[in-house]
């Protein structure tokens, strides 16, 4: 019946399982390594991450370093690499020896700032023995980096190098290759008049062992700046490009911070309830996560995807739109808004007050009647008091008070904490 459909097994197999360019010194795929950078101070996201690394900023209540181990994990590559500097420990604790992911991890620490060539060098003992993925400890992402891997090992490049068509490349290396593949050039933050192309580097390489001989030791040395402007000045080697489909995002904003968890609020598809809830007289429009012990006031609405943590309160008459995120012991109290907005442990919002794709840090307090704008960052353990306007774009620096019926067009700085938001 329909002799065009008449494969035999063995056709099958050996179309399919046996790829071009198989090499059986690099093909084992049962335990492919990575490497995840997590040495840099997150200066960008500041006041976020005076009090963690970046890579332990949550998201959806959850730390970003698990969402990027956990995806790892199940796409096979579990013997992982961590390289670390800023708050490392953190790090450390929150993933431990990778048991729970079903992973087995490695910490190096950074002496000094060696830049992401530089770290990975330091690192060359774990890693020079077969290709490797390399992956930055902020990145959050749905890629299929399995098959960024097989690709890269179906060829001959020393490197690699993921790609991805995005609309503001100045803010990242960008790429121009050839039909198969082969990067031509490369620039890092190009300026206008020299923005060649918009494929920009994610930041996630293959590489092959022998890069190591390319990346001096003990020195300050970066992939971008100067790894591949060497590379691609050589005869011998080059580099090729693959071109990522899917969700990734370096974090390096608040705006894409919360782009990030927009994504994994996405893939939410059922409500789920860990423990018990109180609700009286409100309506949940699913998909929402629920932990144990939270209480929901009459005539309150939740639309989702949302995700409350354990023993967070909601008071009557408020309103948590989708893609919002509330986490452990929360106070909400009656007539809130709550649109797009990462809302972490710990927070008092006061009665009728507003706040739009915006994120409030730990122990923060914003007390009644105040209206926080988009894109706004709220340190740990600030106050804004009553009636205060807050502007779009604004941060403000942990344990300041704002007083009541503040308009606050810029941000507000506290001095017994750095104040430049510049760098990585």
């Amino acid at each position: 019946m329909g002799g065009a459909l008449c494969y035999s097994i063995d056709m099958v197999i050996a179309e399919y399982t046996i790829p071009a360019g198989f090499n059986p010194k690099y093909d084992n795929m049962c335990c492919m390594k990575v490497c995840i950078m997590c040495g840099g101070e997150g200066t960008r996201l500041r006041p976020l991450t005076f009090e963690r690394p970046k890579p332990c900023i949550p998201i959806v209540n959850t730390p970003s370093i698990i969402h990027l181990v956990d995806h790892l994990a199940n796409l096979g590559f579990t013997d992982i690499v961590i390289t670390l500097g800023y708050k490392g420990d953190d790090i450390q604790n929150i993933l431990g020896d990778g048991s729970l992911f079903g992973a087995e991890i490695t910490y190096v620490r950074d002496p000094v700032k060696l830049g992401t060539a530089g770290s990975v060098k330091n690192a060359e003992e774990y890693l020079n023995d077969s290709p490797f993925l390399v992956v930055g400890g902020d990145h959050i992402t749905n890629i299929d980096l399995l098959q960024f891997y097989r690709e890269h090992l179906r060829g001959d490049a020393i490197v690699s190098i993921g790609l991805i068509s995005i609309n503001e490349p100045s803010e990242y290396g960008i790429a121009e290759i050839d039909v198969d593949y082969t990067i031509m050039r490369f620039a890092e933050k190009p300026s206008p008049g020299q923005i060649f192309s918009n494929l920009a580097s994610t930041g996630m390489y293959v590489c092959n062992p022998k890069i190591f001989e390319h990346i001096p030791e003990n020195t300050k040395f970066d992939f971008a700046k100067d790894l591949f402007p060497a590379l691609m000045e050589r005869q011998d080697t080059h580099i090729s490009g693959w071109l990522a489909r899917g969700n990734w995002s370096d974090v390096g904003s608040p705006r894409s911070l919360r782009e990030a968890e927009h994504w994994k609020l996405q893939e939410m598809s059922y409500t789920n309830i860990s423990g018990d809830i109180t609700i009286k007289g409100a309506t949940v429009h699913g998909p929402v996560h629920f932990g144990d012990g939270v209480v929901i006031g009459e005539n309150s609405k939740i639309i989702g995807p949302v995700s409350i943590g354990s023993g967070t309160v909601i008071g009557s008459r408020v309103i948590i739109g989708p893609y919002t995120s509330l986490g452990n012991g929360c106070v909400i109290r009656e007539g809130v808004k709550i649109f797009s907005s990462s809302i972490y442990n710990n927070v008092h919002i006061g009665a009728d007050t507003t706040i739009s794709g915006s994120i409030i840090d730990n122990e923060a307090a914003v007390r009644g009647q105040c209206n926080i704008e988009n894109d706004t960052v709220i340190g740990p353990r600030s106050v804004i008091k009553q009636g205060t306007i807050v502007h779009s774009k604004t941060r403000i620096w942990p344990e300041a008070v704002i007083p009541e019926q503040s308009v606050v067009t810029e941000d507000y700085l506290n001095q017994d904490y750095e104040t430049h938001c510049s760098g990585s």
